[in-house]
């Protein structure tokens, strides 16, 4: 059974960030038309403060090199080799400067794409690379930057099997992280070739990537490796048991080996077979814990870490859940690392469409202080910037927020109280219901579901982190699989996550980030946010199989009216329920869309007296009402549709 949670968080002092950044000033211009300035060249990029685009983006050089990685994933006879694109401004080597690495490595370059605008790179007739995708080679090259995108192991060029975040996704951006600081092979094509090294590279690394690619910045960080200096995962996954299972329940149908099929290049399709169904009998349906995905739990290994983090994150990404990001954070405490994390009201969407010019800022000084050594307080600035209604923000100093304090609530019938619980309460599983039919119907009983609701808040209550519960149940039948969730009961405006852009709304209009070529362009189009008017909003989730009640290692065959307790996670957030506006929480089975259901539909009785939740609150349970106002049976008001699973993972 794994076992990581509760470590305490580092502080950060804040008025010197404020004082520092004051000084300094805005960060730069964002579109630029790069010159080739001998004098700049020879002196470097940094001019008040931050790095400056002196460098020309039409006269960089592009590259492949591939790198071994040591492994033979494909079983034939010959170690692995990866492509590593590689674009770098040619003035800093003819001064005789060495410049860092923004890396990103993805499987995505030539199935499916990466950004809003889903981008491929492309090469040209000799099989140069011509688009670098997003605009992280377009901004930070004329900057002072080598940007390296690798193709994971058995994606677009790259030698070897997909393993879905196993050693082979790892070691294959490891490698190159290794060669960048002389410590690995590089090659001038994929078989043969002549040797390359990296001599242009001061080895400093920094990775980046929205969903399995900051991911596998995670799991390489978590190695340890030396050189790599900061990571920036976005929307990305910490765990892969808890992208596929939420403690023993499972979240998604198929295996590993579903998601490797899609990004696989042909060759690797071809002479893979045995890594896809190791993927496939790794992780078993029955939401045991196993090697295979202990491999991929890069919470485990978070004392290796030695990269500072910048955390982004969805509240409401329902594809990557929250639990990925909230255990990552917490567990990366206790490192010492420097960490930063933002928060915004989207489901699966990256903060350049978002946030766009306070991200590219924010990242721009991120990047200069930890790969250029700019001394531009960024490290001393608020730790978290929480988005609290659509494009309206907040920061705190750390997180969860000061003066946090982990609160139990009892539970009563149809009441959440700070007292202690008692009574009993009874649901049946209902797979064709889920959350949105249970939060509009807080307030009215219905059969599949037992809500607990506080009375009208007198003053803001706010959670900030991650909250767990404690269930006595008995069930009827030998599986039973439950789920609770955290309920804002009262009128909202808010991002429309369930909406097909996840929150935002793209527009005809294009705005440009750094320079252009012909076949690579820096301008990328606008975004705005897609809200909605809702009468609730669910802001917390938490799903577990009861079989696993003693632990994740082997589910149990439940015995029909005995007692279980268990206990289990709710997923991190940053959320005020507002003055005037009630708190629920709402208990129940089957989560349809977002969790599978169990063998049978049973129906589920809780012993409240045995039950209790936890959950962080901003100056701690005090502020909760006394009392509770009566059902009402009001339906409320959630978003149009039901919660839809997403349909991939990028």
């Amino acid at each position: 059974m794994k076992i990581r949670r509760s470590h305490p968080l580092a502080f950060i002092t804040a008025a010197l960030a404020a004082l520092t950044l004051a000084l300094l000033g805005p960060v730069t211009a964002r579109a630029s038309a790069a010159t080739t300035a001998t004098a700049a060249a020879k002196a470097g990029t940094v001019r008040n403060g931050a790095s400056q685009p002196v460098y020309s983006y039409a006269d960089a050089i592009r590259e492949t090199v591939w790198v071994d990685t040591g492994l033979d994933g494909d079983g034939n006879g010959h170690t692995d080799r990866v492509a590593a694109d590689i674009i770098r401004p040619s003035e800093p080597a003819a001064a005789g400067l060495k410049i860092p690495v923004i890396m990103d490595a993805s499987p995505y370059y030539a199935c499916c794409g990466r950004g809003n605008e889903s981008q491929l790179k492309t090469y040209d007739a000799q099989g140069r690379p011509v688009q670098f995708p997003l605009y992280y080679d377009n901004y930070f090259v004329p900057r002072g930057y080598a940007v390296v995108l690798v193709d994971l192991a058995g994606t677009n060029r790259s030698d070897g099997c997909v393993d879905v975040g196993g050693p082979s996704d790892v070691t294959s951006a490891k490698a190159v992280v290794d060669w960048l600081n002389g410590r690995a092979a590089g090659y001038s094509s994929a078989t043969g070739g002549a040797a390359v090294t990296p001599g242009w590279t001061n080895g400093s690394v920094g990775m980046i990537g929205k969903s399995w690619d900051g991911t596998i910045a995670n799991g390489v960080a978590a190695t340890g490796v030396q050189g790599l200096k900061t990571i920036v995962p976005i929307s990305s996954i910490s765990s892969w048991y808890d992208y596929y299972r939420s403690d023993g329940a499972a979240l998604y149908d198929g295996t590993p080996a579903d998601l490797s099929s899609v990004v696989e290049s042909s060759a690797a399709a071809s002479r893979c077979s045995a890594v896809q169904k190791q993927l496939a009998a790794g992780s078993p349906a029955n939401g045991n814990w196993s090697t295979l995905w202990q491999q991929r739990d890069y919470v485990a290994s978070a004392a290796k870490v030695r990269a500072s983090v910048f955390v982004v994150h969805g509240m409401q990404d329902l594809n990557v859940r929250d639990i990925n990001f909230s255990q990552w954070w917490t567990a990366l405490a206790r490192t010492g690392v420097d960490r930063k994390i933002w928060l915004s009201q989207t489901g699966h969407v990256d903060p350049f469409d978002y946030r766009r010019g306070p991200w590219v800022d924010t990242l721009h000084s991120w990047f200069d202080h930890y790969l250029l050594g700019v001394d531009n307080g960024i490290q001393l600035a608020p730790a978290a910037d929480v988005e609290r209604a659509p494009d309206q923000w907040t920061q705190d100093r750390t997180w969860p927020a000061p003066g946090t304090v982990t609160s139990t609530l009892g539970l009563k019938p149809g009441t959440l109280t700070t007292a202690a619980g008692g009574g009993t309460a009874r649901f049946t599983d209902n797979a064709s219901h889920g959350e949105n039919d249970w939060a509009a119907a807080a307030d009215t009983a219905t059969p599949d579901k037992t809500a607990f609701t506080t009375g009208p808040l007198t003053q803001d209550l706010r959670m900030s982190g991650g909250g767990s519960i404690t269930l006595s149940v008995k069930s009827s039948t030998s599986s039973a699989h439950l789920s609770a969730v955290l309920v804002d009961l009262g009128p909202a405006a808010i991002r429309d996550y369930q909406g097909s852009g996840e929150g935002i709304t793209t527009l005809a209009t294009r705005s440009c980030w750094g320079d252009s070529t012909a076949g690579d362009s820096a301008c990328f189009l606008d975004t705005a946010a897609d809200t909605a008017q809702v009468g609730y909003t669910v802001f917390s989730r938490g799903w577990a199989d009861l079989g696993h009640y003693a632990g994740l290692a082997k589910a149990v065959t439940l015995t029909p009216g005995k007692a279980y307790s268990i206990t289990f996670d709710l997923a991190g957030t940053d959320h005020v329920v507002p003055a005037g506006h009630r708190l629920a929480l709402i208990v129940a089975g089957t989560d349809n869309g977002l969790l599978n259901p169990p063998a049978s539909d049973p129906t589920v009785t809780v012993d409240l007296a045995h039950s209790s939740l936890r959950l962080p609150l901003v100056g701690g349970a005090g502020t909760l009402p006394k009392t509770v106002r009566p059902a009402g049976g009001a339906l409320l008001r959630g978003l149009a549709g039901p919660v839809v699973r997403p349909d991939t993972f990028r």
